[in-house]
């Protein structure tokens, strides 16, 4: 007998994926557990500002790769994806479905496809960057491949190391073989997935986003109930990140996540150069924005995406309704 299938739910952040999750793990037959695909989530005590699942949610199905590493330490989509085949092998074998969902599409894109092709470590050339500082790979960079530059942050070496590497190597810049890698439509996917998409407009998205924005920097000006699905341990953003930080808690990844990095620069402990953040209401108005314009760019990455169920939200009766449709998409057998 085949292993119960792999179920991938797609969607926007503050889309509603979370509940939808947990509703089919619930519902469904041999029953389901939840694989995060976040890249913000794997972060223990990272939880205001990341959309983590509310205890009551984790409570009422298993959850995997939350509160995985410390925010300190580095984590890529190569950790995430070693972790992410092991549990889902693992829960596959105790004959229930792995629920994958989160808000990092290249996750859910390395899962499904596997990781794009790139040529071997070369330990000599890295030893010749070693002299120079992050600032100074990142200016080498821009003259060979201005694209990867232009992603890169200037402080993280081990990406900068990694493009001038590829370059070296292969004379190709490291963001076209990434342009190929994401242009490329797979024939198959791994894992034999179900994949279940939904399907929010600006229009319908944007004001959840507001409102969830909102509430991780002022809890108390929202209705409990929402406060209490995002700062799931009563504490705000403002001061989430104000402990963290006195503690030397945040890494340099974990300072990079969106609200993170607006909240440090409002508290002076960020060099953003961004004059339109001066307070903390000046953060969460732009984390309000930049949120939005994230989403937009998930609504564009979710177009890549084959084969998905389409489930258009919200609908009369909104999660009730989605999880019915969502059943539907799933086989029994």
């Amino acid at each position: 007998m085949p292993p119960p299938r792999t179920i991938v739910i797609l969607g926007p952040t503050a889309g509603g994926k979370s509940d939808l999750a947990v509703e089919l793990c619930e519902r469904l037959p041999a029953g389901g557990e939840v694989v995060g695909a976040d890249s913000m989530q794997v972060y223990r005590r990272l939880d205001a500002g990341t959309a983590k699942p509310e205890p009551a949610l984790r409570q009422r199905a298993p959850h995997h790769l939350i509160d995985l590493v410390e925010p300190t330490q580095r984590f890529t989509v190569r950790d995430w994806l070693d972790h992410a085949e092991r549990v889902i092998a693992d829960i596959q074998q105790r004959g229930r479905h792995p629920v994958v969902g989160g808000g990092t599409n290249l996750y859910l894109k390395a899962l499904l496809e596997g990781l794009m092709d790139g040529p071997d470590h070369d330990a000599d050339f890295r030893a010749s960057l070693e002299p120079f500082t992050p600032p100074e790979l990142h200016e080498r960079l821009k003259e060979r491949d201005p694209a990867a530059a232009e992603r890169i942050q200037p402080n993280d070496r081990q990406r900068l190391t990694r493009a001038l590497e590829v370059f070296h190597l292969t004379g190709q810049p490291i963001s076209e073989l990434q342009q190929q890698w994401d242009d490329t439509p797979p024939d198959t996917y791994r894992f034999d997935p179900v994949l279940i998409g939904l399907r929010w407009s600006p229009e319908e998205i944007n004001p959840r986003i507001n409102l969830r924005v909102k509430a991780m920097f002022n809890p108390a000006s929202v209705a409990p109930d929402v406060a209490r699905a995002v700062c799931i341990n009563g504490e705000s953003l403002p001061d989430e990140v104000q402990r963290l930080e006195s503690a030397g808690q945040l890494g340099p990844q974990a300072r990079e996540a969106l609200g993170y990095k607006q909240t440090l620069t409002a508290l002076g402990a960020a060099d953003l150069h961004d004059q339109r953040i001066k307070t903390l209401d000046d953060a969460m108005e732009r984390t309000k924005v930049l949120t939005r314009r994230f989403a937009k760019q998930q609504r564009t990455w979710l177009k890549r995406f084959v084969g998905v169920n389409w489930i258009d939200m919200p609908r009369p009766d909104d999660q009730a309704s989605a999880v019915e449709l969502a059943l539907r998409a799933v086989p029994l057998a």
